[in-house]
Order: structure tokens, then sequence, then C-alpha cells
């Protein structure tokens, strides 16, 4: 008996992560398509990351129609890398994360050339809100943009930072490996 209640606490359990991961896309109402430089891309992957048991924000991937979110990396190609946040967080802790995982995925000599372009991004970083929106755009063309809340922050040329700072959420030994499978598994 114990065993079946145990079994039907984990269902339960577990149906409700799922709700909870719907309701919590359906609350990020990632738009299926967007343009970025006039150039038309498509959501392709969504997901929730969760920390600690704590929903902090949703992620959503969106390549050109034609191109799986595997394809658009591989080519170097238009990507756009959208977060909604459902948590307060200090700018400090996003930065710090953000170094420590560029820190695990780069060499030293690669961290020292893209430093300054690096706190040049941070800069534009302000305190999250609950419902803050921060994008990240690549353009083989235009490199690397930041749109926070809808308006443009940050832009950089250099193709290498954007392949870098994209890399925290979807390059090994990123953030969360279940985040960038997820994101690169498309829909």
């Amino acid at each position: 008996m114990r065993n079946i209640l145990i079994f039907i606490v984990l269902c339960l359990l577990g149906f409700n992560a799922f709700a909870n991961t719907s309701e919590r896309l359906n609350q990020a109402a990632f738009a299926p398509q967007v343009r970025i430089d006039n150039q038309p891309l498509t959501l392709k992957s969504q997901v929730v990351f969760t920390y600690l048991w704590a929903d902090v924000y949703a992620a959503a991937l969106y390549t050109r129609p034609e191109q799986s979110p595997k394809q658009a990396l591989r080519l170097n190609s238009n990507t756009r890398l959208e977060l909604y946040y459902f948590r307060a967080i200090d700018r400090d802790d996003v930065i710090k994360a953000a170094w420590t995982t560029l820190e695990k995925q780069l060499t030293t000599n690669t961290l020292e050339k893209l430093r300054s372009e690096i706190d040049r991004l941070h800069a534009q970083f302000t305190d999250i809100r609950p419902g803050d929106r921060y994008a990240l755009n690549f353009d083989p063309t235009n490199g690397l943009s930041l749109d926070i809340n809808g308006a443009r922050r940050f832009s950089s040329p250099n193709t290498e930072l954007a392949r870098a700072y994209l890399g925290i959420w979807l390059a090994p030994s990123g953030l969360s490996d279940e985040l960038r499978n997820t994101l690169l598994a498309g829909k």
C-alpha cells in the first residue's frame, strides 16, 4: 500500500511539474515569429529553467524557418535567444554567473581577447524584475546585439563574442545541459 501511495504522489508531482511548465511558457508568451534586422526567425524551442525547485526564466530559441537550431549554430546563421524572467535577480549575480560559465568554456587567451567587449555588454545589464525580457540576437553580418524589454541596448560586430556569449546557454559546459539539449532539439 505504501508503494502505491508513493507512486501516486510521484505521478501527481510529475503532472503538476508539467502543468507548471506549460503555464510558465504561456506566461512567457514567446512570439511564434520575430524579425531581426529584416530577417524572419521562427520559434524552434522553448524551455523553463529551474534552479533549486524555483522557476527562474523561460528561454526560447529562434532560427531561420528552414533551419533547425543545430544547423543554425553549425552554419553561424541568424539566431535569437530570448529569456523571460519569473524572478528578480541582481545584475551582479547575472554577471557573476556569466563569467563563471565563460571561464569554464573558454581559454584564458580567448577570454582576455573578449574581456573588454564582454564588460561593455555587461555594463548594459540592469537588475532583473519579474516579466523582464532579455534577447541576444546573432547575425553573421552584424554580430551580436542585446535587447532588454524590446529596446536595443548593445551591439557589436564581433562574431567571436556572439558565439562565446550565446555559448553560455548553447555550448557544452554551459549553464545547464538539460536547457541546452532542449533548446537545440527544436520542437
